[in-house]
């Protein structure tokens, strides 16, 4: 192999963080979950066509499954009856995972101030992004993407809960009584 000289040495040695290469990566393959509520999820479908292309972020594919999928976009009004499935679907989903809450009926409530009406998604979830509107427009969510894209840079391998130092160890299993 020939040896390098002065002028190469720049053009072929790149310096960079674990936290940089890792998060790169998980920004790049953000999958939403097929999930739609109300008349946001219509926007969301909008933003997916090609005048908007969310696959430039690396989003278009958005998961039938909550088991393949890192993100949910909650769009539309939540009911009280609807809330324990969407905590169902956040609950089925592999970590890292995250929220946004897209329309002012997922993020308060909106005009519907009811009994029957969940008063904000982060009242039974976490949520890592708000996009407001009635219903906002795709380009409020391409900017919600860009936005869950920048949280996504600032975290580091060293805090984020999901990537513990050391694997939670099961209990054994015991042995069952021999039934008579």
């Amino acid at each position: 192999m020939p040896a390098m000289n002065d002028e190469e040495i720049p053009r072929n040695i790149l310096l960079t963080t674990v936290d940089a290469v890792y998060n790169w990566g998980r920004r790049g393959s953000t999958w939403p979950v097929m999930f739609g509520l109300a008349c946001c999820a219509i926007e969301m479908i909008a933003a997916a066509c090609a005048r908007y292309d969310i696959a430039r972020f690396g989003m278009e594919l958005f998961r039938p499954s909550p088991r393949q999928a890192d993100l949910l976009i909650v769009n539309g009004t939540i009911t009280q009856k609807m809330a324990p499935q969407v905590l169902r679907i956040y609950n089925q989903m592999a970590e890292p995972k995250y929220v946004i809450a897209m329309g002012s009926c997922a993020i308060s409530g909106g005009m519907f101030t009811s009994y029957a009406v969940l008063q904000g998604i982060d009242e039974i979830i976490p949520v890592d992004v708000y996009i407001p509107g009635c219903p906002p427009r795709p380009e409020a969510l391409v900017y919600g993407f860009m936005k869950l894209h920048e949280k996504i840079m600032k975290q580091s391998i060293k805090t984020v809960p999901w990537f513990a130092k050391e694997p939670a160890v099961r209990p054994a299993p015991q042995p069952q009584p021999a039934s008579e």
